[in-house]
């Protein structure tokens, strides 16, 4: 049985960090694009990064773009998004997903493999 578990989410204030982790079972990511998306309450899901199977590439949506930093560790079969300088509005459920493809996507409809999702609330 395939499966993506994420963990790491939470609940920090705003100006804090979390480390989000994504790891599979069933199914073997090297060769596949990973990608991280969230989606708030009454919103579509939303792209937040995604990075190439070999991990040498990365693409962030704007709204991320020098706060979090997406990785991945082939060895350990997992993916990872450190996510620092939270604000109120990074409030999600973060979904981790995975492509047959190697190179990275952007759009919900590229990933075939999605994990349950991940709680992360920012508020004081």
């Amino acid at each position: 049985q395939v499966q993506l578990v994420e963990s790491g989410g939470g609940w920090v204030q705003p100006g804090g960090s979390l480390r989000l982790s994504c790891t599979a079972s069933g199914l073997n990511l090297n060769g596949k694009a990973m990608g991280w998306f969230r989606q708030a309450p009454g919103k579509e899901r939303e792209f937040v990064a995604s990075v190439a199977w070999w991990g040498g590439s990365r693409l962030y949506a704007d709204p991320v773009k020098g706060r979090f930093t997406i990785s991945r560790d082939n060895m350990s079969n997992a993916g990872y998004l450190q996510m620092d300088s939270l604000k109120p509005e990074d409030t999600a459920v973060y979904y981790c997903a995975a492509r047959s493809g190697d190179g990275m996507g952007s759009r919900p409809s590229q990933y075939i493999y999605w994990g349950q999702g991940t709680q992360v609330t920012v508020s004081s």
